[in-house]
């Protein structure tokens, strides 16, 4: 899968980072009814995140709830205010968590956490950061440390304006706007292999449809 053009990069993903804040009032009215998808919520509950969570691109707060059934505190981060402020009002103002806007590709981390989550974020980390994010992702971990994050690999022919090897995109608001992010269709098996090129020991589990989840901690 190709690379993003390295002198555009960070224009690209600031306008990812615009189109987030722009979608996250009808964000959930773009999801779609994918097959697997109960599959998900099922694999976190039984993964037990407990302990001290950090949830990275907590989006409007879907995973950040299901999150507090299991976590002591969670500290959320998203670049989106538009996002922190609809997932702050779906978790009721509880006290056992901490919202904050930050740019994850510049964010560092205060402390270290025993449980690192992100649902649907890892697909829009382009592969020149992927290594990057993931070095994050390990110094936000406790030495005993775990993972847990899901995605999926689905792009539709109308978003893929740069054909199918480019991971640049095109996503639309309802009104029509356009915007351009980075989505890898990351393949299971292959994603396992590239982590434990780089460290980790994460199984990568594919559900019945183009949905996946990947469990586990650093090798």
């Amino acid at each position: 899968m190709g690379s993003t053009d390295g002198g555009n990069l960070q224009e690209l993903l600031d306008e990812q980072a615009v189109y987030y804040g722009a979608v996250a009032p009808e964000y959930e009215r773009h999801a779609l009814p994918f097959p697997g998808a109960s599959e998900l919520p099922a694999a976190l509950d039984a993964f037990g995140p407990v302990g001290s969570v950090l949830e990275l691109a907590c989006g409007p707060g879907t995973w950040t709830a299901q999150l507090l059934r299991h976590a002591t505190d969670v500290t959320a981060v998203d670049a989106s205010r538009e996002m922190l402020a609809i997932a702050s009002t779906r978790v009721g103002g509880d006290d056992r968590v901490r919202f904050v806007a930050a740019d994850l590709f510049r964010w560092r981390p205060e402390r270290r956490y025993d449980v690192v989550f992100f649902g649907f974020w890892l697909s829009h980390v382009p592969p020149e950061r992927f290594v990057s994010f993931w070095s994050l992702v390990a110094d936000c971990l406790k030495p005993d440390g775990r993972v847990f994050f899901v995605d999926d690999s689905y792009r539709t022919a109308d978003e893929l304006i740069e054909g199918e090897q480019s991971v640049t995109i095109r996503r639309r608001l309802m009104d029509g706007t356009a915007y351009r992010i980075v989505k890898v269709p990351h393949r299971p098996a292959d994603l396992e292999r590239q982590l434990e090129r780089i460290g980790w020991r994460i199984t990568v589990h594919p559900t019945s449809g183009p949905l996946f989840w990947g469990a586990g901690g650093r090798a």
